[in-house]
């Protein structure tokens, strides 16, 4: 099973949240189908037919991603080294 990029995921996360902020803030048809695309999108990544689903499995992916990264960085003596990545 493919996994998606824990990158691409937060991202998508991020622009939904915020989509849905501004869409109750002042809808607007154009909000509303860029809303419904990255609805649409996290829903086909996740492998979930729901929003809401597709959320919770995206914000699995992320904590498991986090809790792997923290362990990938722990050195051999048990301190953590610093990431690389930005």
């Amino acid at each position: 099973m493919l996994v998606p990029d824990p990158k691409v995921v937060r991202k998508l996360l991020t622009r939904y949240a915020s989509l849905r902020i501004a869409q109750a803030e002042r809808e607007t048809p154009a909000r509303a189908r860029e809303l419904a695309d990255v609805s649409y999108t996290l829903c086909v990544m996740m492998g979930k037919t729901g929003i809401q689903e597709a959320v919770a499995a995206a914000d699995a992916l992320l904590a498991g991603a986090r809790a792997a990264g923290a362990t990938a960085t722990a050195g051999s003596d048990g301190e953590k080294d610093l990431s690389l990545a930005v």
